[in-house]
């Protein structure tokens, strides 16, 4: 069942690229080798921090098929598969090939900045059109339109194959409303890191992580024991993240997590345009910080 694969930590995966911005596939396979080898629950492809809208569609191709040869069934593989134009991402629904992928991440619409009953139409074609279940997606601070706690609540209801949502308001009495108004079988993910342990008491099954790109162990580690329980443990391990979390996301993402890639020895700190890697600045604080924690 999907239910179970979705809980605990995703990492949603970054795409290398070389210094002439072409993607560098013998970084990207040692990043995959690096989060299956330490435990990942599942890995997001083509999402938000894998720069996906500066990929052209047969680049997108190449990476979510290496992606899928790396990983050889190992872990359970979701595809980020959204757009603001619903027409387009139903018809992607209905011709492209899904083999290999378990489920399927949709951002809400962008830019056009629908209603709640546009949102709830979108998510409806979809599901209908859909031979995935779906995870919903809500981002406002990216998207410029939030998804309430009941619009989420009455897709969760109407259609059995959205099961779940990535959650990523940072409104937590939006996020508390919807763990307790929700199906019983429906799952509320964190999308940001930092927010993750105390969603996790709330209720949350797990996050879909950037930071889980440089430390899928230690960070994995806090996602698990939180989910056991065991919450002194998985505070001390989260407070050892508070200064990287801020770090992070501070010149946006994924400029902070490929600094941090970068300096472990990953990849080449290379980002296409209109991003750009961080200042000097704030790469010298994440360095500093990392030396700490390694």
């Amino acid at each position: 069942m999907i239910y179970s694969k979705l809980k605990g930590m995703g990492v949603a995966l970054i795409t290398a690229f070389k210094e002439d911005e072409s993607i560098d596939f013998d970084a990207l396979a040692r990043l995959v080798e690096h989060l299956i080898k330490n435990k990942v629950d599942y890995i997001v492809v083509c999402g938000t921090t894998a720069e996906t809208p500066t990929l052209t569609e047969s680049e997108k191709t190449e990476v979510i098929d290496f992606v899928k040869h790396c990983v050889n069934g190992r872990c359970p593989i979701v595809l980020g598969l959204g757009g603001n134009n619903t027409r387009v991402v139903v018809e992607k629904l209905k011709t492209d090939n899904f083999t290999g992928i378990d489920a399927i991440l949709s951002v809400t619409p962008y830019y056009n900045k629908p209603s709640q009953e546009g949102l709830y139409q979108h998510y409806a074609a979809i599901a209908k059109a859909s031979p995935l279940p779906i995870i919903l997606y809500n981002v406002p601070g990216r998207t410029g339109v939030n998804m309430t706690a009941e619009t989420t609540i009455r897709l969760a209801q109407d259609f059995k194959n959205i099961c779940a949502v990535k959650e990523a308001s940072g409104n937590f009495t939006q996020i508390d409303e919807i763990i307790k108004g929700k199906p019983d079988d429906f799952m509320v993910i964190s999308g940001d890191d930092g927010i993750t342990f105390p969603l996790i008491t709330l209720g949350a099954v797990g996050v879909i992580s950037v930071i889980g790109n440089a430390f899928p162990r230690e960070f994995g580690r806090m996602v698990r024991l939180a989910l056991n329980g065991d919450y002194e443990n998985a505070r001390s391990i989260h407070h050892r993240f508070t200064e990287l979390f801020s770090l992070l996301f501070v010149e946006g993402n994924p400029a902070g997590v490929k600094s941090m890639l970068a300096i472990m020895g990953f990849i080449k700190n290379v980002l296409r345009l209109p991003l750009v890697p961080n200042t000097i600045k704030t790469y010298e604080k994440i360095r500093l910080v990392i030396e700490r924690l390694v």
